[in-house]
């Protein structure tokens, strides 16, 4: 079961073969950079991370449930408190619905404070027979359809910093004001895709383990998990409870090896595998679930019913299809009711905001509609409607009884939550 790859180092990610990772012009301006945010505080404590794996490693045994969401891509523009608070409210009332239901402790996870990168499909972007370099996310370039700002600029990275840790700021007030009514704890996330910032945010406790401080939970996507890959690489060597992103072609074997090498020591909490095989695919994880139960792996399992299901409009507007995000869901809780696994959680796309950016849901949103209210720089995501619908779904299918989990959602979904239900999401109380 251990991994017999060569020692890890905070860089030998850098020998690894490297995918998504962009090229910058100046290097002495890129190095200038990462040692100024060496020097800077860690956004995340050592001690909030352990926590979360302590929190992980329970809902692995079947002890609760992680709910992640936030945005596809945080845009530095959205940094102002009015979408940071409907963002955390919309996870707390959604949260507080399935602790209400299943009585279980809810472990909050938000996209958010670090969701500056993103992977892109193609190098390239053709718009009227024009070509420029792919929007990689405000941490790296920007989204306006413009040569100069399609061009890598390493002073992002400090800027997302700044960012990071005000939200951070701002979040944890928000919980604390929370916690009056036992809300418990909030958490933060995002893809590890830019590896020079994140080896920057390193630092090892007494022992000499180290740890990755620009967040608590970090994940490798679907383009990065290649097992000679630099991003597998890295994040083997960290102590933060980490995810990988797994489509529909990944193999038992592969997996397999994946697992012992992310998780060499086979401890809960450790590992999250994250499905995101787009609801005509779904009907193949039962052999896996069989597969990593038998071999006696380690992992919490969670669901992403988001990236898998992609769809483009006749004008070339990407969305989703609201059914098929519920299908896959379905399918995912079905999987594991057949093996007698336990679905850990779900990790979403969503915003607080009243978007229109995917397709069906309570108020039917039409491919019309998504010219009226489409915000986002990348991918589509879930509006609080259509966000609280699928929380109802989520319950429902798991089987929780409880009048708040069979009711009809109300038209308008009210981003806020009454003190009255935070005390669902206390976890102390309940474990």
């Amino acid at each position: 079961m251990f991994s017999n790859r060569t020692p890890w180092s905070p860089s030998s990610w850098q020998s690894m073969s490297q995918r998504q990772l962009p090229h910058y012009q100046d290097d002495a301006a890129l190095q200038q950079v990462l040692a100024r945010i060496q020097s800077y505080p860690r956004l995340v404590a050592i001690s909030e991370i352990r926590r979360l794996t302590s929190r992980m490693a329970r809902v692995a045994h079947g002890r609760g449930f992680i709910l992640q969401g936030g945005d596809c891509a945080e845009s530095f523009s959205d940094f102002c408190p009015k979408i940071i608070r409907q963002h955390y409210h919309l996870l707390q009332q959604m949260a507080a619905m399935i602790g209400a239901a299943s009585h279980q402790p809810v472990v909050r996870i938000g996209r958010i404070a670090g969701q500056y990168a993103k992977p892109r499909s193609s190098a390239m972007e053709c718009v009227a027979g024009q070509e420029l370099p792919s929007y990689r996310g405000d941490m790296i370039n920007g989204a306006e359809f413009q040569e100069q700002a399609r061009q890598t600029d390493p002073l992002r990275m400090e800027t997302a910093y700044f960012k990071a840790a005000g939200s951070l700021n701002y979040l944890r007030s928000l919980n604390s004001e929370a916690n009056a009514s036992r809300a418990g704890s909030y958490f933060t996330s995002h893809e590890a895709l830019l590896l020079p910032y994140e080896q920057s945010m390193l630092e090892q406790d007494a022992m000499g383990n180290w740890y990755c401080g620009s967040g608590h939970f970090l994940w490798i996507g679907e383009r990065t998990r290649a097992l000679d890959g630099a991003h597998v690489e890295f994040l083997r060597g960290v102590c933060n409870p980490i995810g990988v992103k797994l489509g529909p072609t990944v193999s038992r074997e592969e997996l397999i090896r994946l697992i012992d090498v992310l998780n060499p020591f086979n401890e809960a909490g450790r590992l999250t595998l994250i499905v995101r095989n787009g609801a005509a695919h779904i009907d193949r994880l039962p052999k896996l679930l069989e597969a990593i139960q038998l071999e006696g792996r380690e992992v919490l399992w969670m669901c992403d019913p988001m990236h898998g299901n992609g769809i483009q409009t006749a004008d070339g507007i990407k969305t989703r299809d609201f059914a098929s995000i519920q299908a896959e869901l379905n399918g995912f809780l079905d999987a594991h009711r057949k093996i007698g696994t336990h679905p850990g959680g779900v990790h979403l796309e969503l915003t607080g905001l009243n978007v229109s950016e995917c397709l069906g849901g309570p108020s039917k949103v039409s491919e019309a509609d998504l010219a009226t209210g489409y915000l986002s720089a990348c991918d589509p995501r879930l509006n609080p409607e259509q966000a609280m619908a699928l929380t109802a779904t989520l319950v429902n299918q798991l089987g929780l009884a409880s009048e708040r989990a069979t009711s009809p959602i109300a038209p308008k979904a009210q981003v806020g939550l009454p003190a009255v239900h935070a005390q669902h999401l206390d976890w102390e109380s309940r474990v």
